[in-house]
């Protein structure tokens, strides 16, 4: 039995780098729109679900890399896709308070 899910030898490095290059941009983005418009309250909140956003991927990524002959590791991948689950649910409710909140113009 694999000890993990079976992936290529580079591919959790590929999902990694790339996750990390993409959520730079956007958060860089963010950033610079919320400095240019600081009487809006909107960026704060879509900050906030990049930053729950990458926290879910994170969870996500230890779920699918996770020992698997560890004595508890269905337990433990649940628990962690739950964890992911919870934090993207949230992330998304602080993408559409920003997003109500840049409508309101």
């Amino acid at each position: 039995m694999p000890k993990h899910l079976p992936m290529e030898e580079n591919v959790m490095d590929m999902l990694i780098g790339g996750f990390s290059v993409v959520m730079l941009i956007a958060v860089a983005t963010i950033v610079f729109l919320w400095r240019r418009n600081r009487e809006r309250g909107a960026f704060q909140w879509i900050l906030a679900h990049f930053l729950l956003l990458s926290l879910a991927v994170s969870f996500a990524l230890k779920a699918i890399s996770f020992d698997l002959t560890h004595t508890q590791a269905s337990e433990e991948i649940s628990l962690l896709l739950g964890k992911a689950g919870l934090a993207w649910g949230v992330g998304m409710g602080c993408l559409l308070v920003g997003v109500v909140r840049l409508s309101k113009h």
